[in-house]
């Protein structure tokens, strides 16, 4: 599926339904710019589903502001996002892992022989543990036990482990059903990681986009593991928090504490994460410290990126790649993301160094 562009008057119904959204939270609606737009064509991009609420609203706000630019993109999955960008499918990339080393050590299609890709942070949003357990509202689960049912050593709801975390449940005999993504995906890269720092003897296999383990339920992309969780019977997913909806969210142990997901949990995570080391000063890859004891951070968390280069083959695309992300990543963009999509703000420290990167962008 992709989101492309939209016709004018649901374009602005749905600009129009933003704004008032923002201005209840932000007392001004989101505008890419006051002036009249001299913008013109066609802008591709690829990859992160956990983005796409995002992508549709950032969009629809862009092309209004900007009518003689279509913005079209496909929410893949980051792995096969990666790809298209590296090809040169796609004038940028949404991923929720950050390029690994011996990508940024390859070429992109897109960019110029004297540029580079970069990885520039749009997104952060929790990662939501669902669940769909008849009789059962709430939920505790530590990493260990997380690992386990996700791993396929823990295989019914009423097993002892689960139990002892939830002693005012009433856990069914349920056979669980842990649904995990099939696709490679920066969303199963993240709970990965998260898994194998906090519950190392347990999850022993490294993070990467692909789902390590032959167990469990596998579903295409962030809508097919919320549809599996929905529609199965004793369902546990994982997915963009944007998209958990009605179903049961698990409380993750943060310290001595359950913690539920918030926006402001998941941006004081990345605050407080340093950045990747040994990168280029224009690359903004974070780390992120899944370790926190501090209960009011949610580690559980992803920040997904777009990848652009610092110099494009094409200098009218890199032109059209600029005045996006520069919106994704701005004030406006950022409050557009929250709106649709529950996405926690970058912090103005961030948003400052991406700002910064995107003004060198050729």
């Amino acid at each position: 599926m992709n989101f492309t562009r939209f016709g004018r008057p649901a374009v602005i119904a749905v600009v129009a339904a933003l704004a008032l959204s923002s201005c209840a939270a932000n007392e001004a609606a989101p505008a890419a710019s006051d002036a009249a737009s001299t913008l013109t064509g066609t802008l591709t991009g690829a990859g992160s589903s956990a983005q796409g609420s995002a992508q549709e609203a950032w969009i629809a706000a862009f092309q209004t502001a900007n009518p003689d630019v279509t913005v079209n993109y496909d929410p893949s999955g980051s792995g096969a996002g990666r790809a298209t960008f590296i090809a040169g499918g796609s004038d940028f990339a949404g991923s929720d892992s950050y390029l690994k080393d011996e990508e940024l050590a390859g070429t992109f299609a897109a960019c110029a022989p004297t540029g580079k890709a970069v990885d520039l942070p749009v997104y952060i949003s929790p990662i939501a543990v669902i669940f769909n357990v008849e009789g059962v509202k709430d939920l505790n689960l530590d990493s260990a036990t997380l690992a386990k049912i996700f791993k396929g050593d823990i295989t019914t709801w009423n097993d002892p482990a689960i139990a002892a975390l939830n002693p005012k449940a009433t856990l069914p005999t349920t056979a669980i059903t842990a649904v995990h993504r099939s696709d490679d995906s920066g969303t199963t890269k993240n709970f990965s990681d998260y898994l194998n720092q906090t519950a190392p003897d347990v999850w022993t296999e490294k993070p990467g986009d692909p789902f390590p383990y032959q167990t469990g339920e596998g579903a295409k992309g962030t809508s097919g593991v919320v549809d599996a969780v929905t529609n199965g019977t004793g369902t546990i997913g994982y997915a963009d928090a944007s998209k958990a909806g009605k179903l049961g969210v698990a409380k993750i142990k943060v310290g001595d504490k359950f913690v539920g997901y918030t926006a402001d949990a998941a941006a004081a995570v990345v605050n407080d994460s340093p950045l990747v080391e040994g990168r280029d000063a224009s690359d903004i890859a974070i780390k992120i410290d899944r370790l926190t004891t501090d209960p009011t951070h949610y580690p559980l968390v992803l920040v997904s990126y777009a990848l652009v280069c610092t110099e494009y083959a094409k200098p009218a695309q890199g032109e059209l790649v600029k005045a996006y992300v520069s919106y994704m990543a701005g004030t406006d963009g950022q409050s557009v993301a929250a709106s649709a999509g529950g996405a926690a703000p970058l912090s103005a420290e961030l948003a400052d160094k991406v700002a910064a990167v995107l003004k060198t962008i050729k």
